[in-house]
């Protein structure tokens, strides 16, 4: 179970000072009259040493000035009540004035019986505070964490992190069918699988520090575009620029990410139930710690890229986009997975809404094809106006064997129809689609 709500806030910030709060209790039995409700409230307060379920104060988490929300399961489960929801909506818009990012370590067991729909109502007013706010949120879900606080308050969360072990689900243990009140789907181990959860952590002070210096550590500058780390030598043909961009000696988007960045944190899913592990996406540090700069990256990894993986870009530069983080995109697909199952998955959406979201984006996106460009799936997470290619990849209206099969070439001419399509890094750049080889 959760520790306490000053004790865990101990354990990632320093210097931490309460905010000052006003619990004048609605009747001495809450707005129901719940008879006994005014007791039980004492009880509480003495158990946890809190007069409500969550503490609220400003601390420095690392080096990041943040404000900070910490519930306390001691008192009533760490359930939200009316004066729950004034503490953290109070949170939240100290937090929008200071211009401070806010975190949010979350113990709860939903919201509070005693209070009816007084309680419920709150779901609303902490997820308004929140959304107005506009500075960075990462949540910590802590043991447990379930009921309308997960989701509203944790998974509507900029990062959301979660202890190893812990409970985490929309439904809580005493309101679960009884044949699979114990399935894995209600562990912050399921809810990580399913690409609910960013990342799982034991510890808290290092990644917390982390994502803050990350989040907050933006600049209006485009992201520089990355060195070229594999051969420099021009290809004489199209088909050997084929054949040299899928070698399985390229490097990949993790080499690139390793030689660009002094530190990164990964963001993983597309809320919607979709991972897709060959799209890389997260904040990074470009640049010395105390000279460089964060840089939001997608990064694909070499295979199809699926519908989740394209939701999981796009919810990237949302992110960035809101927080003035310039964008790195690195292209590296044969193309858009494309079997029946993406196509249920919604493959044509998900790639449209990555389309769009680049081409609205505020924040400047600089992109490098690092390997194979496969057609419309490697273009959705291309810049417009930014976008290089290293001398060991491609770029290509589709495949040479695919454009084979539409043209009802015979197999033997692909290597002759990859010089037609003109897809060698020095033709796309006679041809204006892209503004540069990336060199060393």
């Amino acid at each position: 179970m959760a520790d306490g709500a000053r004790s865990v806030i101990a354990s990632v910030a320093a210097g931490f000072s309460e905010f000052d709060v006003d619990d004048s209790p609605d009747g001495p039995d809450g707005p129901l009259s719940w008879a006994g409700y005014g007791v039980a409230r004492k009880d509480a307060a003495a158990r946890s040493g809190t007069a409500e379920s969550v503490v609220c104060g400003r601390g420095l988490v690392g080096e990041v000035a943040t404000v900070l929300i910490a519930f306390d399961f001691r008192f009533f489960g760490g359930s939200v009540g009316s004066g729950t929801g004034a503490r953290i909506a109070g949170a939240f818009a100290r937090a929008r004035a200071a211009g401070l990012p806010v975190v949010s370590l979350i113990a709860t067991g939903g919201t509070r019986m005693q209070e009816g729909m007084v309680s419920l109502r709150q779901l609303q007013l902490i997820a308004g505070a929140a959304a107005r706010t506009g500075t960075p949120h990462v949540a910590v879900l802590r043991d447990p964490t379930t009921g309308g606080v997960w989701a509203s308050l944790g998974a509507g969360a900029d990062v959301v992190l979660a202890e190893r072990g812990a409970q985490v689900a929309f439904a809580g243990r005493r309101v679960r069918l009884a044949e699979t009140a114990g399935d894995p789907a209600y562990t912050a181990e399921g809810q990580f699988a399913a690409g609910h959860v960013d990342e799982l952590v034991t510890g808290l002070r290092e990644p917390l520090a982390d994502w803050l210096a990350l989040l907050s550590g933006g600049s209006p500058d485009p992201a520089p575009v990355p060195r070229a780390l594999g051969s420099l030598t021009p290809v004489p043909s199209g088909w050997a620029a084929v054949r040299r961009a899928r070698s399985p000696e390229r490097p990949r988007a993790a080499a690139y990410l390793d030689d660009y960045f002094s530190a990164r944190r990964a963001i993983r899913g597309d809320r919607a139930g979709g991972v897709d592990e060959g799209m890389l996406c997260g904040v990074g540090w470009h640049g010395d710690p105390g000279s460089g700069r964060a840089v939001a990256y997608a990064a694909q990894a070499g295979t199809a890229t699926t519908p989740a993986g394209y939701r999981t870009a796009s919810r990237l530069v949302r992110l960035a986009d809101r927080l003035g983080l310039p964008v790195l995109t690195l292209v590296d697909t044969p193309g858009a997975a494309a079997g029946p199952a993406d196509e249920r998955a919604g493959a044509g959406p998900a790639i449209a809404e990555l389309f769009a979201v680049i081409a609205g984006a505020r924040v400047p996106v600089t992109t490098l094809v690092i390997g194979e460009g496969g057609s419309g799936g490697a273009l959705a997470l291309c810049s417009p106006d930014r976008l290089w290619i290293t001398p060991d990849a491609y770029f290509s209206v589709i495949a040479p064997e695919l454009a084979s099969a539409i043209l009802k070439r015979d197999p033997a001419r692909v290597p002759e129809l990859a010089d037609q399509l003109r897809l060698r890094p020095e033709e796309l750049l006679e041809l204006g689609v892209v503004r540069g080889i990336a060199s060393r």
